[in-house]
């Protein structure tokens, strides 16, 4: 039987995989995995939920409080807030843990469910299959005064904008500012957010119906927010995705700048100021070599990681560092947070503008983006991929030729039967010749054979 959980949690069409019933068994699972036993002092185990503002994210909630409720845990219901609003809220609240319902990026139809241990932790793998292995035992089904509570966290949104104005190392007055938050979770914080912090703010993508998470706005979709920028001649724009734990940013010329570069121009500020641990910036894989290179000749270190936030942070709570990322805007500022909080990365890079005077197109300018290139090779052998000795050879053979102005990056897919051939080079011509031929030779040496009629 596959595994449940993916790498963000239980993910899936709603009513489709991710149904109320589900939805409910995986609520009491936890409760008795995370819930742990009643205090001391005879209270219950405290839970908090909270979800983007998905159609389909009402009845989930409603079945994870009431799976939750009905084995013994109290439920502090957060109700519409950003994922990392979620994970900052069980460590300030104490928490025994967090539930987060929410598809991220993904269309409207589809939702997730995550969970959030006590301090606001992604759970490691082991815990989840804990979790999945319970679902197949019979829940716990308290009675009388021992049942949960289900109550509303009424300053829920409050406490998490005074956290994040608390980080904020210069006030944002002077500056104007596009917020686009995806018809998502970010609706409502993210302006209040700038606003207290001193910007004339213009908002987007802020009137979430149920149903238009997403859909042509937030960072996955950048062309709404770069037109409103350049027409309200504003300093820079921001953009979330559904959930808000992702940020990309455009300049005043309508140019986007992606999460290498964002976390270029903030490892850059924190070196300066003396609070970047140790000079080490942790990335994946598909960060960009500009940005390495850029912070190598600034004396800062990159660690490198396989793709996924949940192993960039890992990487960060193994050496004590304490920002890392992703291209994709996944920023994760571990004094502050303990996942990835596009809030927080919107405000802090905004900041970075208002306290140099240097406009965002500026501040970017610290990397130079090589041209980077990527196919996918369907319908091949992927376990092959890294034993293969044709392949290998010419891989060596790209890399030597490329040297210290470009790199070759293959990746199976972890869930289809493709390897992604990426390449980067000083130039775009020499990054599409090597990548089209390196295509061809993992097409060569690794294509099934195509079965008999």
């Amino acid at each position: 039987m596959s595994r449940l959980f993916g790498t963000d949690g239980v993910r899936g069409l709603a009513n489709g995989l991710l149904t109320a019933e589900l939805a409910m068994q995986l609520a009491q699972a936890a409760a008795v995995v995370l819930g742990h036993e009643r205090s001391t002092d005879g209270t219950r185990p405290r839970a908090v939920v909270a979800r983007d503002p998905r159609a389909s994210g009402e009845f989930i909630s409603a079945a994870v409080s009431a799976g939750l409720s009905s084995s013994g845990i109290d439920v502090y219901d957060a109700g519409v807030l950003p994922t990392p609003a979620a994970a900052y809220l069980v460590a300030d609240l104490n928490a025994d843990f967090g539930v987060m319902i929410s598809a991220s990026h993904n269309p409207a139809p589809d939702n997730g469910i995550k969970f959030f241990a006590r301090g606001g932790q992604k759970l490691p793998d082991e815990v989840e299959d804990a979790i999945e292995a319970q679902m197949g035992k019979h829940p716990v089904r308290p009675t009388g005064s021992d049942v949960g509570r289900i109550q509303t966290f009424s300053d829920a949104e409050d406490r998490y904008i005074v956290h994040l104005l608390g980080t904020l190392p210069h006030r944002l007055d002077g500056l104007k500012v596009v917020l686009d938050c995806a018809h998502g979770a970010a609706s409502g914080c993210s302006p209040q957010l700038f606003n207290d912090a001193g910007a004339e703010i213009v908002v987007i993508g802020a009137e979430p119906d149920g149903l238009n998470i997403n859909d042509g706005v937030g960072s996955t979709h950048l062309g709404a927010l770069q037109k409103a920028v350049v027409e309200h001649g504003a300093d820079l724009g921001i953009a979330h995705d559904g959930d808000a734990d992702r940020c990309l940013a455009i300049d005043h010329e309508g140019n986007e700048v992606d999460g290498d570069q964002i976390m270029a121009i903030l490892a850059l500020a924190l070196k300066k100021s003396g609070k970047l641990k140790d000079n080490v910036l942790v990335a994946t894989v598909m960060s960009n070599l500009g940005l390495k290179i850029a912070l190598r000749n600034a004396g800062i270190t990159i660690r490198e990681t396989a793709v996924g936030d949940r192993y960039v942070l890992e990487e960060m709570r193994d050496g004590g560092y304490n920002l890392g990322g992703e291209q994709s805007g996944h920023v994760i500022f571990a004094d502050h947070a303990t996942t990835g909080d596009g809030l927080l990365t919107g405000l802090q890079l905004a900041a970075q503008v208002a306290l140099t005077g240097k406009s965002l197109k500026e501040l970017a300018t610290v990397m130079t983006k090589l041209p980077q290139l990527m196919i996918n090779v369907k319908n091949v052998d992927k376990a092959r991929a890294g034993t293969d000795e044709g392949v290998l050879a010419a891989v060596a053979e790209a890399s030597a030729e490329l040297g210290e102005t470009g790199r070759v990056l293959l990746r199976p897919s972890g869930t289809e039967a493709l390897v992604r051939v990426m390449v980067e080079a000083a130039d775009m011509p020499t990054a599409e010749r090597i990548c089209k031929h390196l295509a061809a030779v993992v097409e060569n040496r690794l294509s099934k054979p195509t079965p008999e009629a």
